[in-house]
């Protein structure tokens, strides 16, 4: 078993300072694959800078029985057009910024195939982002729940959707930023999009 690592939950198009954190552990760094999947957390939800500030991108997913469902288990949702939404959103919001074109073909993709897990999907598109932030991590993961890991920094609970952390993060430009100011802990793809090749320095 790893020791002096860390557990980290699995997000869609994590925040920042996710990646932060992935970076320091790596390689010791395991995924959360058997919790019971918490709602209202970044794990189909990623936040990104619009216009009018931050704007919520939510991965619908099917609505499971009463019984919790395990995480890697659970299925999206393809009942409205979502994949369409968040495109369109990514590229209203990033069109200007001075790296989407550079890397609009590597995510194009992910919103046109339907995979069936949430899991799988979050999946690929950690692995496509850690190639891009040229982040050198093996992908790990739990083979049983465990409520607690003594010799690993449990990270699963760290990251909150619902309340900003100030993660006291340094800005960078971001394309709307006049308007509103740096906001801080945004998706990995704000400081991608707009950092490019300098993402991964950043971190």
């Amino acid at each position: 078993m790893i020791e002096n690592g860390a557990v980290l939950p699995m997000f869609y198009l994590p925040p920042v300072d996710y990646f932060t954190k992935l970076n320091a552990f790596k390689p010791d760094v395991v995924f959360e694959k058997e919790e019971h999947f918490p709602k209202q957390t970044y794990r189909n939800r990623a936040v990104i800078y619009s216009p009018d500030g931050r704007q919520t991108l939510t991965v619908p997913i099917i609505k499971g029985s009463k019984n919790h469902t395990i995480t890697r288990d659970v299925k999206i949702s393809y009942d409205f057009r979502w994949q369409r939404l968040h495109w369109m959103s990514l590229q209203t919001c990033y069109r200007r910024s001075a790296y989407f074109e550079y890397y609009e073909d590597d995510f194009a993709p992910f919103y046109q195939k339907q995979p069936v897990f949430l899991f799988d999907y979050n999946q690929e598109l950690l692995q496509l982002l850690l190639r891009l932030l040229k982040i050198k991590a093996e992908l790990k993961f739990t083979d049983t729940y465990e409520a607690a890991y003594p010799n690993l920094t449990d990270l699963r609970k760290a990251f909150s959707a619902k309340n900003t952390v100030n993660a006291e993060q340094k800005a960078y430009f971001q394309v709307f930023e006049e308007r509103r100011g740096f906001l801080e802990n945004l998706s990995i793809v704000d400081l991608l999009f707009n950092q490019g090749p300098q993402a991964v320095n950043y971190l």
